[in-house]
């Protein structure tokens, strides 16, 4: 958790966004690649096509920062939840970890009053891409990493009843206290 402190806009918005991706990233914590597979709400979402789509989010930020460089958006965006056979937990908890060091490097080091193009998203209605300043990438990756660290949460206490907080305990090699135990399948 990024706890209260007085940060410039730019440490501010980078650390929310570790947070978030500290989250989604425990939500796979003692899962195999079977576990992490498992669809088992009304949706198609796993924890692995979560952490598979976090990736494809992160990528497409440091290839055009935030431009889909596909000819086919709409289907790369959707394939971008599903992982192939060959893309296990393993592999794709590998890939998140080095597209993030690259992500992280790229918001700490990033002009938040640059200007990139952003889109298309026709999706969304947007055919083509649209000039944003990267503060507007970073606000919202806040968003949607949010929102998918609390669909990765959902799945999870579904699968076996682990919570977030717990799960980072784990991780983060936490003592249990009055609030929190760390996790153990």
């Amino acid at each position: 958790m990024y706890l209260p402190q007085i940060d410039d806009e730019r440490t501010t918005l980078c650390n929310f966004l570790d947070v978030q991706l500290d989250a989604i990233r425990a939500s796979a914590y003692g899962l195999d690649d079977e576990q992490s597979r498992r669809t088992p709400l009304r949706s198609a979402l796993s924890i692995s096509g979560i952490v598979k789509h976090i990736v494809y989010c992160m990528k497409q930020s440091l290839s055009g920062a935030g431009h889909h460089e596909h000819d086919q958006p709409f289907e790369a965006f959707a394939a971008s939840f599903t992982p192939t056979p060959e893309e296990t937990l393993d592999v794709l908890l590998g890939v998140f970890d080095d597209v993030r060091a690259q992500y992280t490097q790229m918001c700490r080091e990033g002009d938040v009053e640059a200007e990139l193009p952003v889109g298309p998203m026709p999706w969304f209605g947007m055919d083509e891409a649209r000039p944003a300043k990267l503060r507007y990438l970073y606000v919202h990756h806040v968003e949607e990493f949010a929102r998918h660290a609390g669909h990765a949460d959902i799945i999870r206490e579904e699968l076996d009843g682990a919570t977030a907080g717990e799960l980072l305990a784990a991780v983060e090699g936490w003592s249990a206290n009055d609030y929190i135990t760390p996790w153990r399948s």
